[in-house]
């Protein structure tokens, strides 16, 4: 049994030789809607400290251009050094029809990876924090209450490719994504990924920062982030087709689990780090 998957056409626009695809809007998209929670997150006062939000608007709009480079450059070359190096040996390839290219740079062939993209944009924000001398934990905190918005708009435009699909599957909800070669019903992990990445994570921090003054301690949003993401990310790899390019890991462990169990340490460390201080500070 098996649903109709919604075709849907990568490229939501054609503007000439220049396709817009449903993938570069979904970055454009989750950024600017991240951007605007964000003003709306530096305004509200009650959730933070006696010193208030790490950043002002103006600096937000400067921090924003970087950390979209920090998504785009670390989210692909993450993608090449983890999944792909095989497209740092390819030639370069016409662009438009004239202007060489490197396939790694090719966002197109073979996609993003996360774990790459959090790298990049941890990278760009403590340089700006250390340029404009602000805390870099506090910076980090808002930035992760956001991130599960773009999370959500990717895995959405994953769904759209037909890309990361799942394992084969027989369920109620399985579908037949033309992209499989082999046309067999699987999990929409995609949609798994979504829900729980995007809409339950954002959720989650959101109570927490305005229910618990999560804000309030510099670092842990930033645990709460790191912990929830692995942790949904491990549990949707066991619907998550593996790639098969990749060499099989131990106990059954896909790339995705690989890189996400140290995300998941460090989060836990980052929360159980600053309660343990807490006393500490209240003795002073």
């Amino acid at each position: 049994m098996t649903i109709p998957y919604p075709e849907i056409d990568p490229v939501a626009l054609q503007l000439g030789p220049l396709p817009i695809r449903w993938y570069s809007l979904a970055y454009i998209g989750g950024l600017a809607a991240g951007w605007f929670y964000l003003t709306r997150l530096i305004k509200n006062a009650p959730i933070w400290s006696d010193a208030g939000a790490p950043i002002n608007k103006a600096q937000l709009d400067d921090v924003i251009f970087w950390v979209a480079i920090g998504v785009m450059l670390g989210g692909r070359l993450g993608y090449v050094f983890f999944y792909d190096p095989s497209l740092l040996l390819q030639p370069w390839q016409p662009i438009l029809g004239f202007l060489p290219f490197p396939p790694a740079l090719m966002l197109w062939q073979g996609g993003m990876s996360f774990h790459g993209g959090l790298i990049g944009v941890t990278l760009a924000g403590w340089l700006f924090a250390r340029h404009h001398k602000l805390n870099a934990l506090s910076l980090g905190d808002l930035f992760a209450a956001a991130a599960p918005i773009g999370l959500f708009f990717g895995r959405i435009a994953n769904f759209i490719n037909g890309e990361l699909y799942g394992r084969p599957w027989d369920g109620p909800w399985a579908m037949v994504f033309p992209t499989d070669p082999l046309l067999t019903p699987r999990h929409p992990s995609q949609l798994y990924e979504a829900v729980l990445e995007g809409l339950v994570l954002f959720i989650a921090i959101r109570i927490a920062t305005h229910s618990f003054g999560l804000l309030k301690k510099p670092g842990a949003t930033i645990g709460l982030f790191l912990a929830g993401y692995a942790a949904s990310r491990i549990f949707v790899e066991n619907f998550r087709e593996p790639d098969a390019h990749l060499p099989d890991f131990p106990l059954g462990l896909t790339m995705g689990m690989m890189l996400s169990l140290p995300m998941l340490a460090l989060g836990v460390w980052m929360i159980w780090r600053t309660y343990a201080q807490r006393p500490a500070q209240t003795a002073k």
